[in-house]
C-alpha cells in the first residue's frame, strides 16, 4: 500500500521505516527541511538502535522517501499516519494539540476524499471524534506503545495492536497495513475512539504509578530502616504484582510519562473525574530527584560548594540520546546552582546535553569523568556504568563515594573496593570510604 507518515520525529521516523520494512511504499512528511534532507540521505538525527540501518536500507531501495510537501503527500497516500508531537502546555499541563490540528488541516486540503487518516499521536480522549467532525474525513486511532531504545522491535513485533475505528472499512484497511504483524500472532484489540485514545494514557499512568509506588516505599524504607530492594523482590514474586517497574531509584523522565500523566489528569478534571492520585504520582517522582541532591549534601559535607561531582548519565534512560525531563540532568543542574563543580558523562547524549545545559562540565571518556571526583552519582542505567571496575575507579577519584540512583550496582563489591555507596531506599550507606 502507499502510506504517508506525517511528522518524522522519534515516532514518525520509526513508523515510516518499519512500514517500509513491512513492504509498503512510504512517504515521510515534515515541515523541517533539514530533517527531511538528513533522513533522505539515510541519516537519523537521534539515537535509536536499529533504526539507521532500516532508514538507509529503504531510502536506498526507493521504498521510503521524505518530503516537505503536503500536496505531494496527499496525491501519494492511500493511508495517512499522523505522528506529530503533543507537547505539554506550560500554563495548564494539558496536551498542546496544535501540531495535530495543523497536520489534519493540511491533509484535509490535499488528501483524496476516500483516504483514511490514522492518528498515532498521544492525545486527550475526545480528540479523534473532534478531528473527524472538524475536518470531515474518515479517521482511525492507532496508538503507539514504543519504548525508546526498543522502538523498531516494538513496531515490528508489538505486544498488541489497538484500532480505534468507526467503520468496517477503516478496520479492513488497518488490517491490511499490519497484515504481516497480525499474521505473526500479535493480539488485536478493536475499540471505539475514546477507548483507543485512553489505552495509551492509561498504560502510561499505570506504569508511572507502579514506579512511584516503589519509590514511595523507598522513602518509607529510608525512614524505617528497611531495604527497598528486598521489599521489591518479595513483592515481585506475587503474580498479581510482578517484578517489572519495581526498582526504586531516581524516578522516571523522558518525553512521555511525565507529560502524559499530567495531560491525563488535566483531561480527567475537564470530564469531572479528578484523578488526584496522578498528581501524587508526579510529586513522588520529583521528590526522588530532591533526595539525590540531599544525599550529595550529606556525603560532601554541610554543602556542596566547590565539591567535584561526577554525574554518570545525561539521557533519561539507557539506549537513547533523549534528555527531555532527564532526572540526571535535573540533579546535575541543581548541584551546579549550589556551587558544585559538576562533570557529566553519557555514552550517547553528550551533544544534546551540552546544548540544553551549556554551563555544566562534560567529559568525553568515563576515565576523565571520574578523575578527581569527590562524589559520583550513578543516574542513568547504561550497561557501561554497571560494568565499571570499582577498584580501577577508586584509583581515579579523589574520594570513593557514590550514590546509586538506579539501584543496580553491586553494593558489596563496591564496598570491598573501598567505596562508600548509598543506594536509594536503604537506611544508610555501605562501606567506609573516606
Amino acid at each position: 500500500m502507499r502510506l504517508t507518515v506525517i511528522g518524522t520525529g522519534y515516532l514518525g521516523a520509526t513508523h515510516a521505516a518499519c512500514m517500509a520494512e513491512l513492504g509498503h511504499d512510504v512517504l515521510g512528511v515534515d515541515v523541517d527541511p533539514e530533517k527531511v534532507a538528513a533522513l533522505s540521505a539515510g541519516r537519523v538525527p537521534f539515537h535509536e538502535p536499529g533504526l539507521p540501518e532500516l532508514i538507509a536500507k529503504h531510502t536506498a531501495s526507493g521504498r521510503l522517501r521524505f518530503t516537505t510537501s503536503f500536496a505531494e503527500a496527499g496525491a501519494f497516500g492511500e493511508v495517512h499516519f499522523v505522528c506529530v508531537g503533543t507537547p505539554q502546555r506550560a500554563d495548564s499541563g494539558a496536551a498542546d494539540l496544535g501540531h495535530v490540528d495543523a497536520a489534519f488541516a493540511a491533509l484535509a486540503a490535499h488528501a483524496a476524499p476516500d483516504a483514511l487518516v490514522v492518528g498515532k499521536s498521544t492525545v486527550p480522549v475526545g480528540t479523534a471524534e473532534r478531528l473527524a467532525r472538524t475536518y470531515a474525513t474518515e479517521v482511525a486511532w492507532n496508538p503507539e506503545f514504543l519504548r525508546e531504545g526498543f522502538a523498531v522491535e516494538d513496531t515490528l513485533r508489538p505486544d498488541r495492536l489497538v484500532f480505534g475505528v468507526e467503520s468496517a472499512r477503516a478496520e479492513t484497511i488497518l488490517r491490511a497495513v499490519y497484515a504481516p504483524v497480525l499474521a505473526a500472532g500479535t493480539p488485536l484489540v478493536t475499540a471505539d475512539f475514546p477507548t483507543a485514545e485512553l489505552v495509551k494514557t492509561a498504560a502510561n499512568a499505570f506504569l508511572a504509578t507502579k514506579i512511584s509506588f516503589i519509590n514511595a516505599m523507598a522513602e518509607v524504607c529510608e525512614a524505617a530502616g528497611g531495604d527497598v530492594r528486598t521489599l521489591a523482590e518479595a513483592l515481585g514474586h506475587d503474580d498479581r504484582i510482578g517484578p517489572k517497574f519495581l526498582r526504586a531509584g531516581i524516578g522516571f523522565g523522558g518525553g512521555c510519562l511525565p507529560k502524559d500523566i499530567r495531560a491525563f489528569a488535566h483531561r480527567a478534571d475537564e470530564l469531572g473525574v479528578p484523578l488526584t492520585f496522578l498528581r501524587e504520582v508526579d510529586a513522588i517522582n520529583m521528590r526522588r530527584r530532591d533526595r539525590v541532591v540531599e544525599l550529595a549534601r550529606e556525603l560532601c559535607g554541610p554543602d556542596v560548594l566547590g565539591a567535584r561531582v561526577t554525574v554518570l548519565g545525561a539521557a533519561f534512560k539507557p539506549g537513547s540520546d533523549d534528555i527531555r525531563d532527564s532526572p540526571a540532568l535535573a540533579v546535575a543542574a541543581r548541584l551546579r546552582l549550589e556551587g558544585a563543580d559538576v562533570t557529566v558523562h553519557d555514552p550517547e547524549a553528550m551533544d544534546n546535553a551540552r546544548k540544553a545545559f551549556p554551563l555544566l562540565g562534560y567529559a568525553l571518556s568515563l576515565e576523565d569523568a571520574l578523575r578527581g571526583a569527590d562524589l559520583v552519582l550513578h543516574l542513568t542505567e547504561w550497561p557501561q556504568f554497571r560494568a565499571i571496575d570499582p577498584e580501577r575507579a577508586a584509583a581515579l577519584v579523589a574520594r570513593p563515594r557514590i550514590v546509586d540512583g538506579r539501584g543496580v550496582l553491586d553494593a558489596d563489591r563496591w564496598a570491598a573496593a573501598g567505596w562508600r555507596l548509598w543506594a536509594l531506599g536503604t537506611p544508610a550507606p555501605v562501606g567506609e570510604g573516606h
